[in-house]
């Protein structure tokens, strides 16, 4: 019998991984069980199956049935505390082709670029399917998500991906193989998310998709690549000033008395860049800035030649 599933999944017979968090482990099911030391193992459940470790094994039947949060004993006397994975445990296992967005970047583009329940997003860049996840939770069944993938190979794998957490084909995804810039035929689009190596080389086809209002997003992982997209949406004249930021995410100690950072921390990952849609014919304002000396050093130069063609005030001394 199938289920209504949350956060945007389709009704499966096996529900998603995180989706039913009142429902007894059954066959089919992710689990991840946490051994005592914080190592973590993910298995799917099949009846008559057992979990092998070099600590003893785990009845898959022992599991079946029983609720999440429950600690099992294995053969050789360690204790397993079981969950399903949630959505950051799954994107950061899952098999992978391109290099997957890491949780605390999918967060933020998320919140970014505002994505919402029922909005039409356009993603560029599928890679192993970890973004199009989030973004499916974030639109919901009744959104859409349109992703490009150029390499079939990647697409493949995302789409394998996404069929497996959520428990089989997602009624808002939509994956065509090919670019984005040379494919996009949609219009009315609320938000475009760019996951690849040139996202400038699609502001045109993202203007005309976009509507006013819409948020365009890059994901990028140089400087150079950031300096070169805001730098082009700034030239491009639909856009409106763009903002660019870089998210660190550092976890914490934290026993007793004894509260400091960790030694290890997720550093940089990527930049966002991210830039509203103006409406039709409007330009944008000049931007005020007092840039750094030599930030832009073709056009001093061009200022400072029309200042020597311009004759002073033959009134100053």
């Amino acid at each position: 019998m199938s289920e209504p599933q949350p956060n945007g999944a389709a009704p499966t017979t096996h529900p998603a991984p995180g989706s039913a968090p009142h429902r007894p482990f059954r066959p089919g099911d992710q689990v991840q069980l946490t051994d005592p030391k914080g190592r973590i193992n993910t298995i799917t459940l099949q009846a008559g199956k057992e979990y092998h470790t070099h600590k003893g094994s785990l009845a898959h039947d022992d599991i079946i049935g029983s609720p999440e949060g429950t600690v099992y004993r294995s053969t050789g006397g360690t204790e397993y505390l079981a969950f399903r994975p949630l959505l950051a445990d799954f994107a950061l296992r899952m098999p992978r082709g391109a290099a997957v967005v890491y949780p605390k970047d999918a967060a933020q583009i998320v919140a970014m670029a505002d994505i919402f329940p029922g909005a039409r997003v356009v993603e560029a860049g599928a890679g192993s399917g970890a973004l199009s996840c989030f973004l499916l939770r974030a639109v919901g069944d009744h959104g859409l998500l349109s992703s490009y993938e150029r390499r079939p190979d990647f697409a493949d794998i995302a789409r394998t991906n996404v069929e497996r957490f959520f428990g089989g084909p997602h009624p808002a995804w939509r994956l065509t193989i090919g670019s984005l810039e040379d494919n996009l035929t949609e219009t009315g689009v609320d938000r475009i998310v760019l996951d690849m190596l040139a996202p400038w080389e699609c502001l045109d086809a993202a203007a005309r998709a976009l509507i006013p209002g819409g948020i365009l997003c890059a994901y990028i992982a140089t400087t150079t690549q950031m300096s070169r997209v805001v730098e082009d949406l700034r030239a491009h004249g639909t856009f409106a000033e763009p903002a660019a930021t870089e998210t660190l995410l550092r976890t914490w100690h934290v026993d007793g008395l004894a509260v400091r950072p960790d030694h290890r921390m997720i550093g940089h990952t990527g930049f966002l860049v991210t830039a509203r849609r103006l409406a039709d014919g409007v330009t944008p304002p000049t931007r005020r800035r007092r840039p750094a000396k030599a930030a832009h050093p073709a056009a001093d130069a061009a200022d400072a030649g029309a200042d020597a063609a311009t004759p002073g005030d033959p009134t100053e001394s």
